[in-house]
């Protein structure tokens, strides 16, 4: 039986962001699959003529996601998709990490990343505006804060008003990153079993992927 507050956390995480059209078919296909392997769906994204790239971002708990995890989901997901057959024409799926500058798409998005820029676009205005960049201060109640880089002006950016929220890419930015790939390639040598061998954790130092091509 799941405990109910591991639930709840669950569902207080949840996407805020989602998709539509072919795209959200994709994603609750996909996210139920990737849960089971530990790993959190972040993005679905359709691109090429008829959707002919499927691209979905996902990544671990921590942020992370490397070749091998990319790889994993990869295979996973493959036969679901065969079975359920979301797209009509022949397509590439691709499996990534976020990247550097990722979307953010969960609460718990905009309180790791606090101290780094970021740029949000808004389904409705706010103070005459729905575009903003500032630095990410973390999350009050239901909004994000939002530091001016310009007059250091704090504005309360509703996070359920949000269509589009994504860091931007800054050297602080990819120090970070850095300092966390470098974290979860040490906790990948520790494991038992590894050897001498490990895996590239790329899901911040870089954007880790894997694709696969389903025929017409």
């Amino acid at each position: 039986m799941e405990d109910p507050d591991t639930v709840s956390a669950a569902a207080n995480d949840a996407r805020f962001i989602g998709e539509t059209g072919v795209a959200a078919q994709i994603a609750a296909i996909a996210e139920p699959v990737l849960d089971e392997l530990g790993f959190r769906l972040v993005r679905v994204v359709l691109s090429g003529r008829n959707g002919s790239t499927v691209q979905i971002m996902a990544e671990r708990p921590d942020g992370t996601m490397s070749v091998g995890d990319c790889e994993r989901a990869s295979r996973a997901l493959s036969p679901v998709f065969d079975a359920a057959d979301p797209v009509d024409s022949a397509y590439r799926l691709e499996l990534s990490s976020p990247g550097i500058d990722r979307p953010l798409v969960r609460r718990s998005d905009f309180e790791r990343y606090a101290g780094h820029v970021m740029k949000v676009e808004l389904n409705v205005a706010l103070a005459g505006r729905k575009r903003f960049r500032g630095v990410l201060l973390g999350v009050a109640g239901d909004a994000a804060r939002l530091k001016s880089e310009d007059t250091g002006e704090e504005t309360l950016i509703p996070i359920d008003d949000m269509i589009e929220a994504r860091l931007v890419l800054t050297d602080a930015l990819i120090a970070e990153s850095l300092r966390r790939g470098k974290a979860a390639q040490k906790t990948i040598e520790a494991q038992p079993g590894n050897g001498r061998h490990h895996e590239h954790a790329a899901g911040h130092s870089g954007s880790a992927a894997r694709s696969s091509t389903k025929g017409d």
